[in-house]
């Protein structure tokens, strides 16, 4: 391979960026596509007993993003690694009368980079939210039909309890999601307060005080939602 100061170098690095955002790009189509597809295949098999869902195509699913999410994992990381030589190569003697139009290139190709980053991201939090939530309504409604048959209970009264759940299920999920997205925003606002954070102890010492009342704020939601899950477990045995 060309020496790190020559621009064949840095052309190969190009060519190497390009070639891994075209395939992260097909690849966050199909990751995108099978989040989809697995959300309607779940809406469309509510109200199925356990005797005619197909778990064959659930698993088959789960595979699935598994094998997706490793590989866009391991794509991101060869860009990144590729985003980092060009800026080194940025940084060697020879190249300053070109640095400016290299900056600019390399930004470009970090700007991609992080778009890809938040959409992985987020279509993976989306596909696990929907996963997590109908695992845990199948769930519900097992116990539901379970302390039915049990314990001879009124239909109205199960009703009204698979009511409460919900309400309180659908209070916890958005509390969550609403959480995740603000977290990954606050993580993008970090990473740039932090290089001003070394520059400034006094900013440094703001920033731990903010992280304290995150936490905190972290413990008061999840003794909330804790609260409400006994009150509820509570209200259906008696």
């Amino acid at each position: 391979m060309a020496g790190i100061g020559s621009s064949g170098y840095w052309e190969d690095l190009r060519k190497q960026a390009r070639q891994l955002e075209n395939e992260l790009d097909l690849k966050l189509v199909s990751f995108s596509k099978l989040c989809t597809s697995y959300s309607s295949s779940r809406d469309g098999r509510r109200g199925e007993t356990s005797d005619t869902t197909p778990l064959l195509n659930n698993s088959t699913q789960d595979r699935m993003f598994d094998t997706m999410s490793v590989e866009l994992e391991q794509l991101l990381a060869k860009l990144t690694a590729v985003n980092d030589k060009m800026a080194e190569y940025t940084n060697t003697p020879g190249t300053a009368s070109l640095n400016a139009a290299l900056m600019h290139t390399l930004q470009r190709h970090r700007d991609i980079l992080q778009d890809y980053t938040q959409e992985f991201h987020k279509t993976k939090g989306n596909f696990l939210a929907i996963r997590e939530r109908e695992d845990l309504l199948g769930s519900v409604r097992k116990d539901i039909e379970t302390y039915k048959s049990g314990s001879g209970v009124n239909n109205r009264r199960t009703e009204l309890f698979l009511k409460e759940h919900e309400h309180l299920r659908n209070i916890a999920m958005a509390t969550k999601e609403n959480m995740t997205s603000q977290r990954g925003v606050l993580k993008s606002i970090q990473s740039k307060v932090n290089t001003l954070a070394n520059r400034f102890p006094t900013i440094n010492n703001l920033i731990q005080r903010v992280n304290l009342r995150k936490r905190r704020d972290s413990l008061i939601l999840g003794s909330v939602i804790g609260v409400c899950t006994i009150i509820l477990l509570l209200y259906a045995l008696h």
